[in-house]
């Protein structure tokens, strides 16, 4: 059966929170990060009784934040200036910041997708931050605090293309995504008449897109803002319904309220500091997104 009805409603909910505005200028993905920095302080004599995460933290010294970073503009790692840049990456750093840490006293490590629940389970990581979806079967094992992005299945498309405003509107033509993902799987279930492309990574993808031998790219709306704001003169993310919704959280360990209670506290009264690290990361991509509420369970 196609997703007809599905549609209509988290296209209502797209409409209301994603809207089209005009392309910024200068080059995406700061690694400096200027204007999201002067956005937050480091919080000094912080005390979170009854947090053993935070505890850890302040024994160790330092904070063990679990990221991506091959997402460009999300999660990302420059491998010749060795700097982490990103939306995700700069909402990490801001919660370190909160707790009373600066940069120097942050240790980033890559965590793939399929090991997140785990690391933090084990206590490899403090908390992680990297287009983590907020699910019912994940919250079985952590907690999460958030959400602070809720994104769902999108489009990219080349700039001197449509604005697609329904997948029905890419009747014969090629929808590129990674090998075996969700999104592709929805395309073939849901939109036969769609062809398909695969690749194992969404970057190339994004280069058969650039170079005109497909004709859209779909996954995590987030993810496609990102790229679009790496090519804002070649790339743009359509402002049709999405196909599905994801709310990106704080993964934490399971039981630590008191952690979970200070970040979700900090994201509902930063909202001057969220917008600053969305605009300096994706405000490029010419989407502008709204801040969502807390789900203070």
């Amino acid at each position: 059966m196609r997703m007809k009805k599905a549609l209509v409603v988290i296209g209502a909910l797209a409409a209301a929170t994603l809207t089209l505005s005009a392309c910024n200028s200068g080059s995406p993905g700061k690694t400096d990060a200027p204007a999201a920095e002067k956005a937050w302080k480091v919080a000094e004599n912080v005390s979170l009784d009854g947090s053993p995460t935070f505890d850890k933290m302040k024994e160790r010294g330092k904070v063990v934040v679990g990221v991506k970073e091959d997402q460009p503009n999300l999660g990302y790692l420059d491998n010749t200036t060795k700097k982490r840049s990103g939306f995700d990456i700069d909402i990490a750093r801001w919660i370190a910041a909160d707790l009373g840490f600066d940069e120097d006293k942050i240790d980033f490590r890559p965590i793939a997708s399929a090991n997140r629940e785990q690391a933090i389970v084990n206590g490899d990581i403090d908390y992680y931050v990297g287009t983590y979806s907020i699910n019912d079967k994940r919250k079985q094992e952590i907690d999460f605090a958030g959400p602070y992005f809720i994104t769902g299945q999108g489009l990219l498309v080349r700039t001197d293309e449509k604005d697609f405003q329904s997948i029905d509107e890419l009747e014969g033509k090629t929808v590129c995504s990674a090998t075996g993902s969700t999104p592709i799987q929805n395309i073939k279930a849901n939109y036969p008449k769609v062809k398909t492309q695969e690749f194992d990574l969404y970057s190339a993808c994004v280069e058969n897109l650039v170079n005109g031998q497909v004709d859209a790219v779909t996954t995590d709306q987030a993810i496609l803002i990102g790229y679009a704001a790496q090519q804002p003169d070649k790339l743009k993310v359509t402002t049709g319904p999405l196909f599905s919704e994801e709310k990106y959280g704080v993964g934490l360990p399971k039981g630590d309220d008191v952690l979970r209670k200070h970040i979700n506290d900090m994201f509902t009264n930063g909202g001057d500091t969220w917008k600053a690290i969305f605009k300096n990361n994706l405000g490029e991509s010419g989407i502008t997104v709204d801040q969502p509420a807390v789900d203070a369970y």
